[in-house]
Parts: structure tokens; C-alpha cells; sequence
């Protein structure tokens, strides 16, 4: 286990699941508990710009997902031994519940979480899953995953084609992503509208290096195979029995990124939860990167409204 130095002062946990993997965290800050949650193809240390700041007001949990990072990355996929065809291990509900193990055995039966990307879509899940342990949600950079696919466009699909690709049947995309990680961090986070300026040398060091562990390549294709399967069988369940979040949710996202181009963000939010804010921020996808000041005065506010 490791800690990485963009994040000097925080401390590392390995926390069991339910289902006997473990999740990577670094602890820190000290007040309420707030979980941090990043997205692809990144880890944790994305918050780096952001941490100290919301550290000086929350203790923090900074959490790889399961299959990133430094958290296990169990096979998921259909193989010898292993019928998972639903991707059942990578659902948002099984990586939710990661999270939920991961922040009561640290002693936080109620929290607020701060996500961004394939994490937002984790954390609207525990939202969903886990009403009584979620107070607050603030969710960047994205819409909600079944809106997202049931309103593909050819826009969409080009801009995003690694969602199409990830999904692919294994091994093809998890051959073609291990024979060079670093290319591929590279190209997917350099493509973007800001291309790789906004990054620090050593977070991009740091999401390669993950990139790079044994069943990583695997486990990010399963993310993606179950959204695009058992996760919208969920996300279906929960439109049609009619259940919407009942916490305040905040949605941030970037006015130079797809997700502003080709949806209604807020819009979107507002069909599945009650308590809904939000607007576009000057910047790209990779908010905590790209814009931490713009982030910090739009959520700290927000964050702090459910404090004593």
C-alpha cells in the first residue's frame, strides 16, 4: 500500500467489503465526513488540488474504486470458474456498498460525498441504495448514467467512444489498454478541451503507475460492462417503482465539456431527485484539476450548510 506525496499528511486505510475484496483510502482533515470518489481513468489523488482546503473543514476519505487505484480489482468478467455475465461485481450497487463498508469502519454512519465522474455515478447510487447514510451529494461532471444512454447521440458516442470501447467483450480492450498504460492516460485525458496542461506531472505519474497493476485494465472495463448493463436494470427499477433522492444534491459541470454539450445536466438531475442545484463551471471535464478555486467556491458553501 501506498500513499501518494500529493497528498502529504493523509494516512493510508485498507478497508475490507462485504464481499471479502479491499478498498484503498487516505484519511485526513478533521470535522463531518466527507468521502471523495474520482473517476476514470484516475484515482484518488485527483483531489490533490482540493484536499487541503476541504481538510481544514471535513475529515476527508479519499477512496479508490474498487478496480482502480490501490483497491483490489477482482476478475469480473465470464471465465473459467467465474459466470459473472452481469458484471454483478462492478455494478454501482456492489461498488457502492464498497464505500458504505468503507466509511462505518471508520465510523461514519451518515456522510456527505463529493464525486466526480465514474464516482458520480457510485455515489448516486449509495444515495439510492443507502438514503439514511448519504446527507449531502455534490456529483461532477455528469448526468445520470441511464439518461446519458438512452440520449446517444453521434456526438456523444465520438466524444465519449471509450464508453463503447471499454464495454467490448474480454480481453480485447483490457489487451489493447496493458500494452501501453501510459498512452492510454495520455490520450484519454489529453484529448479532453484543456489537453494535459492542467495536470500535475506527478498526479499523471501516479494514474499511470495504477494503470499499470495487475487487473486494472480488467477491472475499468467492468466499471464500464455493468453501466452499460445491470446498472441501467437498476437505474430502471428505481424510475418505474418512481424513487428520487431525497438529500440536497448539487451538480457541477464543465461548460467546455460533453457532458454540457450534448445533455441537460441539471435538467437530468431534477427527474431523479427532489432537492436539486447546480450550474456549468469555466472549465473542461476534470473539474478538481482543471478549476479547484471555481470548485471550492461552488461546493464548500454547499457542504458546509449541512454542518453545525
Amino acid at each position: 500500500m501506498t500513499t501518494t506525496p500529493l497528498c502529504p499528511g493523509f494516512t493510508p486505510h485498507r478497508v475490507a467489503t462485504p464481499d471479502g475484496q479491499h478498498i484503498h483510502a487516505l484519511l485526513g482533515g478533521s470535522g463531518p465526513p466527507l468521502l471523495l470518489l474520482h473517476g476514470h481513468p484516475q484515482t484518488s489523488a485527483i483531489w490533490h488540488k482540493v484536499a487541503p482546503a476541504l481538510a481544514q473543514h471535513f475529515t476527508l476519505v479519499l477512496a479508490d474504486l474498487r478496480g482502480y487505484g490501490d483497491s483490489a480489482k477482482p476478475l469480473g468478467s465470464p471465465a473459467p470458474g467465474n459466470g459473472d455475465a452481469e458484471h454483478a461485481l462492478y455494478s454501482k450497487r456492489t461498488m457502492a456498498a464498497d464505500m458504505l463498508a468503507v466509511m462505518q469502519h471508520l465510523g461514519h454512519t451518515r456522510f456527505a460525498v463529493l464525486a466526480h465522474d465514474r464516482g458520480a455515478r457510485v455515489a448516486h447510487r449509495l444515495a439510492a441504495d443507502h438514503p439514511d447514510a448519504v446527507v449531502r451529494l455534490v456529483l461532477l461532471d455528469i448526468a445520470p448514467t441511464l439518461a446519458m444512454y438512452e440520449q446517444t447521440s453521434d456526438a456523444f458516442a465520438r466524444a465519449y467512444w471509450h464508453w463503447f470501447f471499454l464495454i467490448q467483450p474480454a480481453p480485447l480492450p483490457e489487451r489493447l489498454i496493458e500494452a501501453d498504460p501510459a498512452a492510454y492516460i495520455r490520450d484519454v485525458m489529453g484529448r479532453r478541451s484543456a489537453g494535459l496542461a492542467p495536470f500535475d506531472a506527478r498526479a499523471l505519474a501516479e494514474y499511470a503507475r495504477c494503470l499499470a497493476l495487475p487487473g486494472t485494465a480488467h477491472g475499468i472495463c467492468e466499471d464500464y460492462r455493468a453501466a452499460a448493463g445491470i446498472d441501467l436494470v437498476h437505474d430502471r427499477a428505481d424510475r418505474d417503482a418512481g424513487r428520487h433522492l431525497a438529500m440536497p444534491v448539487l451538480a457541477l459541470w464543465g461548460e467546455q465539456g460533453v457532458v454540457h454539450q450534448c445533455f441537460k445536466p441539471l435538467a437530468e438531475w431534477q427527474r431523479v431527485a427532489r432537492d436539486v442545484r447546480g450550474h456549468a463551471l469555466p472549465c473542461g471535464h476534470y473539474i478538481a484539476e482543471e478549476a479547484p478555486d471555481a470548485l471550492l467556491t461552488a461546493a464548500l458553501p454547499f457542504l458546509l450548510e449541512a454542518t453545525p
